[in-house]
């Protein structure tokens, strides 16, 4: 099972093309900051980005030009503001126009349960009181439950081409261990058609006693191994979320000029091409 272990430019490379959907999820913690890093420094482009809380790798993608729409249900910099460069793109179309469509969380985490089970939509209360569903006619429609009678919120399935994730372990087989908030990512890998994960170690075998999701060899496609694959967000029990860097984030991202000289230096000219 060696052979689903590559480094990751091989994996973004072989595995992503433009023009294609990509979820990268991790809510708060685990979040693919190294792939999403990989994905830039290839120039992938025409991306539409899934993902229930955009923030900063979100940010980055949509800053240099290679994202044409996000599909989320809340982007921000968490305990910050705003995403400079998201809300830049979607108001000024800099520095490339940016289409949005926006659920809640509830209805995200939906649409991948959908995806997950191979449905074509999920089902629930929800959008009723906004504006979401007048404002995305395509991905929200109104059924009756054959039962009650009740009118109730149909969303679209999630059906990205591919998931990535990061995770603290994998196996040396491909199987993938994750512990601690882990948000829609199991969802995310059944849901899509292919899944790239970075991980903190390989280890000869995963402890399945203590807490935590598994997930098995045959749904993944390919592993790479990324140390620190997650900063400046934070994998429990390797390292912590680096608040200062979301702070600093706000004054780097606020002009495009800027942002473009702290991604040539800190982005741009990095590769992390590591095979267990």
């Amino acid at each position: 099972m060696l052979d689903k272990f590559q480094p990751l430019s091989f994996l973004i490379q072989n595995h992503i093309h433009d023009g294609d959907q990509i979820a990268m999820e991790g809510f708060t913690h685990l979040i693919p900051f190294e792939a999403g890093h990989e994905i830039i420094r290839q120039g992938k482009k025409e991306l539409t980005l899934i993902r229930m809380t955009p923030d900063l790798i979100y940010d980055q993608l949509i800053g240099m030009g290679l994202v044409k729409k996000v599909v989320f249900s809340w982007g921000g910099n968490p305990g910050v503001g705003s995403l400079h460069r998201l809300r830049e793109a979607v108001e000024k179309g800099i520095p490339t126009p940016l289409e949005i469509e926006e659920h809640s969380h509830a209805a995200m985490a939906c649409a991948y349960q959908a995806g997950a089970s191979g449905l074509p939509f999920g089902v629930l209360r929800g959008y009723t009181g906004t504006d979401l569903a007048k404002e995305n006619p395509e991905y929200i429609k109104w059924v009756t439950c054959p039962f009650t009678g009740e009118k109730l919120a149909a969303i679209k399935a999630i059906r990205p081409d591919v998931g990535i994730i990061h995770a603290q372990q994998a196996d040396k087989k491909g199987n993938i261990k994750i512990w601690g908030i882990t948000g829609v990512q199991k969802e995310v890998v059944y849901a899509s058609k292919k899944v790239l994960v970075t991980v903190e170690e390989v280890v000869d075998e995963l402890d399945t006693q203590n807490q935590g999701i598994v997930i098995p060899h045959w749904l993944v496609t390919g592993v790479a191994l990324a140390p620190n694959g997650a900063q400046p967000s934070y994998a429990m029990g390797y390292y912590k979320r680096d608040n200062s860097f979301y702070k600093q984030w706000d004054e780097i991202s606020r002009s495009q000029a800027n942002f473009e000289e702290w991604m040539n230096v800190h982005v741009l000219s990095k590769s992390v091409n590591q095979i267990p």
